[in-house]
């Protein structure tokens, strides 16, 4: 699973990696971000423009928004099955930008778990495959949110985990931004590892197991 990540560029650095996007021009710093906190996305609506989205898909016939807590990841091999995101895989699907993410790996006979942090080698952003949705609360407001889409490990990941975010390459964007409803068997085969050997993963401080530690020292080797 993905359960936490960062984005700590500002918006000049994110526009420079990204020209041809449009994003905020106030944009925090964030180095650990968590599920339900708000998260910079830019959704297949034509815009090419990047907004503030919940994480945690809210389905639109959802009766409680609580159920995005549930569903921060979607597995790239079901999205066409499940009820949750198989509209939203079809015809809503989005960038969620971040330049590294964290994951726990199991510590033998312990119940403690070490977390890492993982980048890109290049220290480039990159961007999530997600899917997005608007749910329509009972007071006639609107809330966007999406979700981050996994897949199996690479082989610098599965001594970590057993499963990663999908890191689409920027050559997939407009193919996954297309706003077209697109059938599953065009848009699978970019739901792939990304290669190892383009990528890097150090331990950090515990410091990251909570969400209120919002700053540098998370993603700081140990």
């Amino acid at each position: 699973m993905c359960g936490r990540f960062t984005l700590s560029l500002d918006p000049a650095d994110l526009a420079a990696a990204f020209p041809e996007f449009n994003f905020p021009q106030k944009l925090a710093p964030r180095y650990n971000i968590a599920p339900t906190q708000p998260v910079l996305a830019l959704p297949n609506d034509g815009s090419r423009r990047a907004d503030f989205f919940l994480w945690g898909l809210i389905p639109s016939w959802a009766k409680d928004p609580s159920i995005g807590s549930r569903l921060i990841n979607a597995r790239a091999e079901t999205l066409a099955e499940k009820p949750s995101f198989r509209a939203a895989f079809k015809y809503r699907r989005c960038l969620i930008f971040a330049d590294g993410f964290y994951e726990w790996q199991p510590l033998p006979g312990q119940k403690a778990k070490q977390p890492y942090f993982i980048r890109l080698k290049s220290g480039r952003p990159f961007a999530f495959a997600g899917l997005w949705e608007l749910w329509n609360s009972p007071d006639g407001g609107q809330l966007p949110s999406c979700t981050i889409i996994t897949t199996t490990p690479n082989e610098l990941m599965a001594g970590l985990h057993n499963r990663m975010p999908v890191i689409l390459r920027p050559d997939d964007y407009a193919q996954w931004l297309d706003p077209a409803p697109l059938p599953t068997r065009s848009l699978l085969p970019l739901l792939q590892p990304y290669p190892a050997e383009e990528m890097t993963a150090h331990p950090v401080s515990p410091l990251v197991n909570n969400p209120a530690n919002d700053r540098p020292e998370c993603t700081q080797p140990t």
